[in-house]
């Protein structure tokens, strides 16, 4: 017979109730529970975040650093935290960020903002999806106050729409401030949608979401019209910054960097790079960020060649970078932390954070691109023996 884990209509959130979740826990499960149950923050801050808090997970903390941002937002050093239970992956990263510096630094560009909500409405036949489509553009302003109405920050910006079959599927663009802004956009998307029910009386009915937001999924559409923030990172290295520390050369880069084109090509990958969801993923945990959005956050490009001077260029972009310093598990006490390490909590600092995770990706490209090179004299590889002396929890 199956018990209820203890709940409080009262207060979910108070000592006495999160106590009686750990007594069920030890009662009805073979664990012992003696370090998930210790927290250092107030529980009442943690409403909104999560339901039936028991305890927190402890994930291991890193520190990497420091990192040379060029960016227009993000200028400077930063020490960036990174919270993983992955040996080597700090180790990794630091040796980027090492060549980065020599280099003088990763330029960040901000080049797109948009969340959406994609709802998608259905009519009787496609020749009333394309009057309403037609409707849409016409009646823009009218939506746009509806939906701007509910909301502070948010900015309808757009809306796209496609037509297939007798549906027509829509994208509601926004910008969020400095949150990440999907419960925003889902409250806005939904007064519009009703105004626009109201209004166009041959709509047979609508979903709020017809899943063209693609959310938290990677997407062709996503990767051409772009989610969250669109973020380029690039940086040129010089070939010998590039050999003293990464024992390669920028031909050697190259020349690795074109089969793993190939090889994304052929094997359908979300991206042609080596490895940025480590890095985001890190970054995320520590600072507060909805870690599912790690689907969509992680699409991306890369593009490298060598100078006419012999040096190497890397640049890689991401279309659909979501992250926040306001709202969500940002403010919660270890979160807030972590991101205060950066200067990057609260308003104002989104667009600094995005350029400060793009740039740190190129730290962990570049080194895991070399490590994957087998040493021609010694035959060892940087990528094995790196994990036999730092990643084995022996």
């Amino acid at each position: 017979m199956s018990v209820k884990v203890p709940r409080s209509a009262e207060n979910d959130y108070s000592a006495e109730i999160i106590a009686q979740r750990q007594a069920f826990i030890q009662e009805n499960t073979p664990a012992n529970l003696k370090h998930t149950r210790q927290f250092s923050f107030d529980p009442e801050t943690a409403s909104g975040n999560i339901e039936s808090l028991f305890g927190v997970a402890q994930v291991p903390i890193g520190l990497a650093g420091p990192l040379l941002v060029n960016g227009e937002y993000a200028v400077g050093d930063f020490y960036v935290p990174m919270a993983t239970v992955e040996g080597t992956m700090l180790a990794s990263y630091n040796r980027g960020m090492k060549v980065i510096r020599e280099s003088g630094g990763v330029i960040t560009t901000v080049a797109g903002e948009a969340m959406q909500r994609a709802p998608v409405f259905v009519f009787r036949n496609a020749r009333e999806g394309r009057d309403f489509g037609q409707w849409l553009t016409e009646n823009f302003s009218r939506i746009k106050e509806v939906a701007e109405s509910t909301t502070s920050i948010g900015v309808l910006t757009d809306i796209e729409h496609y037509l297939a079959h007798n549906m027509v599927f829509t994208r509601f663009n926004y910008t969020t401030g400095d949150a990440a802004g999907q419960n925003m956009t889902s409250k806005a998307t939904f007064f519009a949608c009703e105004w626009i029910r109201e209004q166009y009386k041959t709509m047979r009915h609508y979903m709020l979401s017809g899943n063209f937001d693609t959310e938290k999924k990677a997407s062709f559409v996503n990767s051409l019209k772009g989610r969250g923030r669109r973020v380029t990172a690039e940086i040129t290295i010089p070939a010998d910054v590039m050999y003293e520390n990464l024992r390669i050369s920028p031909k050697q880069m190259h020349y690795g960097q074109g089969i793993s084109n190939v090889s994304a090509f052929l094997s359908g990958s979300s991206n042609n790079a080596a490895h940025p969801a480590n890095g985001l993923a890190a970054l995320y945990l520590a600072t507060g960020q909805d870690i599912a959005n790690i689907a969509e956050s992680h699409q991306c490009s890369t593009y490298n060649y060598v100078t006419r001077g012999g040096d190497y260029y890397y640049s890689i972009t991401f279309p659909a970078l979501i992250m926040a310093t306001y709202g969500g598990g940002t403010a919660l006490a270890t979160q807030r932390e972590c991101l205060e390490i950066m200067d990057c909590y609260g308003p104002g600092k989104a667009l600094k954070l995005v350029e400060i995770a793009a740039a740190l990706t190129v730290a962990g490209e570049l080194s895991l691109g070399a490590a994957s090179r087998i040493d021609g004299e010694t035959r060892k590889s940087d990528w094995v023996e790196s994990h036999e002396q730092l990643g084995r929890n022996k």
